[in-house]
């Protein structure tokens, strides 16, 4: 006998296509049958050890997070809550550039520190790994949900080249390309760039080519942050096509927004380009966020320059008063790279967390409100800020607009992404909250998306472009990654006041088979694996 039968469950099953009410039955983590129509057609019903009503329920694939920064906190939080509530099955973390495979001793300090506002400082941590098929292991030995891995194109130029910007010689692109055929060989699914972040950015295009060709010949693809989300925004977007056509590579563009008061309106220009380039042969999918702020770290707006050589340099520029003045001229009038070519608005930065408890009356405030407070210019605060927490604060910008949002979400080769940072106080909602959000209110309440077409963006489209075979669809001999959700009540519980808070309306959700979500609680299974990606035959 079978061990699970949901029954009477509205089946959306990932397709896109009609809902359909259906029992279906679970054994041996994957979906065995699927009887549709059962009770009104009055054949035999599915038998199992446990039989699940789920009238009133809506029953999908589990939810693909295409853009997560759960890398350390897998491994710290056994619970996940705010991942797994929400019914996401599946993260893709590794993300912007930088994370902690591969490496070696040096670049493993250099990155933490780089990288503590995203993932916390990882003193709680054991990296026992250094390879990146040595952290798949680490994470095959239990998490909350599954997790796929993006090779930080970032870390592995840190590790071959360091932090200087300057073109890599042959013989360390050398290196770098060998880097990436090994994770690749080891269970990565792509590469991803942050190339507004140190010392991704200081990668040229070429080289960026050379890498995304092994990607491609493993069959993967490449997953940029790339040069601009403000000023640049529509030539980054060029650039990270035309790149990836060149090395024949398949493209997601991570956080597909369009930000900054000069992009108001303009979503549909990086519609255009993209079905232009869909039209001529390219591999192109992208994932959002279901809100108008982002989320970064402070040091992030920092113009590539003052972050040359690495964390250490940076804060050594930011405590010399003259270096210090010309990184404001450049923060404030010129426009920084590190914020998209945009002058700072320090009014539109919010502090969402630090390291440093006794730095905590910043946190829920903007850089503003926090100078006023303390009668100093925003300047002085927020260089005091990255110099007392050394790099560590993140930050909201509130930067994005609605109608962008709206108009990205509804084209056909969007993905759901949370980009969600779980650190600090005050984090921003979308990391417990993004998926219930689309479903509750860009479903429901705003009809951007019909059930269906969400569910699609949110599970098969995604699957797909992680080239998994089972997975993302209610389908019989399908990995059982479900979630039942209630439609008339599922919600973000979330908000910028209150971002912790867990979602309604999501009752269940099983990975490989197994409740990690029952009745609305989290149980204690650690059912999920790393997802490796497979070369193609």
């Amino acid at each position: 006998m079978e061990e699970l039968v949901i029954r009477d469950a509205e089946v959306v099953d990932g397709s896109g296509a009609d809902s359909y009410r259906a029992d279906v039955v679970v054994g041996g983590g994957r979906i065995t049958s699927i009887v549709k129509e059962a009770a009104a057609a009055g054949c035999q019903r599915p038998r199992a050890r446990r039989e699940l009503d789920a009238e009133g329920l809506v029953l999908s694939p589990g939810f693909v997070d295409m853009h997560a920064h759960s890398d350390l906190a897998l491994l710290r939080d056994p619970d996940h809550g705010a991942k797994a509530a929400q019914g996401v099955t599946l993260e893709v973390i590794g993300q912007d550039g930088l994370s902690y495979a591969p490496v070696d001793d040096r670049t493993l300090a250099e990155v933490r520190r780089a990288i503590a506002g995203w993932n916390g400082p990882g003193d709680d941590i054991d990296f026992d790994w250094r390879t990146v098929g040595e952290y798949l292991d680490r994470l095959d030995r239990g998490i909350a949900v599954n997790a796929a891995y993006l090779i930080p194109q970032g870390t592995v130029r840190a590790l071959a080249v360091g932090w200087e910007d300057r073109p890599a010689t042959e013989q360390e692109l050398d290196r770098m390309r060998q880097l990436v055929a090994e994770g690749m060989e080891q269970g990565a699914v792509g590469m991803s760039s942050g190339l507004t972040y140190t010392p991704g950015m200081y990668a040229r295009d070429a080289e960026l080519t050379e890498l995304c060709r092994v990607v491609a010949s493993y069959g993967g693809y490449y997953c940029p942050h790339h040069r601009s989300y403000g000023a640049g925004a529509l030539e980054a977007y060029r650039e990270m096509i035309a790149l990836t056509r060149e090395a024949g590579c398949s493209l997601h563009l991570a956080h597909a927004t369009m930000n900054f008061g000069v992009n108001k309106g303009r979503a549909p220009e990086l519609l255009a380009l993209l079905d232009e380039a869909l039209a001529a042969g390219a591999d192109i999918s992208l994932d959002t966020y279901p809100y108008t702020p982002g989320c970064t770290t402070l040091a992030a707006v920092l113009p590539s320059w003052a972050s040359e050589g690495g964390p250490e340099e940076t804060l050594r520029r930011l405590a010399d008063d003259a270096t210090a003045e010309r990184i404001r001229h450049h923060l404030e009038v010129t426009g920084s790279d590190g914020c998209h070519g945009v002058p700072v608005e320090w009014d539109t930065i919010e502090i969402s967390g630090v390291n440093d408890p006794a730095l905590a009356d910043h946190v829920g405030r903007t850089i503003a409100e926090s100078a006023a407070l303390r009668r100093e210019d925003p300047w002085v605060t927020a260089r005091g800020l990255l110099l007392a927490d050394r790099l560590a604060p993140t930050i909201l910008q509130h930067v994005g607009h609605e109608e962008n949002v709206r108009e990205i979400m509804r084209h056909r080769v969007h993905t759901g992404g949370s980009d969600g940072i779980l650190q600090g106080a005050k984090p921003h909602p979308r990391a417990y909250g993004t998926f219930p959000h689309y479903l509750g209110h860009y479903v429901r309440e705003l009809g951007v998306l019909s059930l269906e077409e969400c569910v699609a963006h949110l599970t098969s489209r995604p699957a797909a472009r992680l080239r998994l075979p089972d997975r993302g669809l209610v389908r019989e001999g399908y990995v059982a990654d479900l979630v039942l959700f209630d439609p008339a009540t599922v919600a973000a519980g979330s908000t910028f006041a209150e971002p912790r808070t867990l979602p309604t309306g999501i009752p269940y959700v099983l990975v490989d088979g197994r409740f990690v979500i029952e009745d609305g609680r989290r149980t204690d299974a650690l059912a999920g694996r790393a997802v490796r990606g497979t070369p193609p035959a």
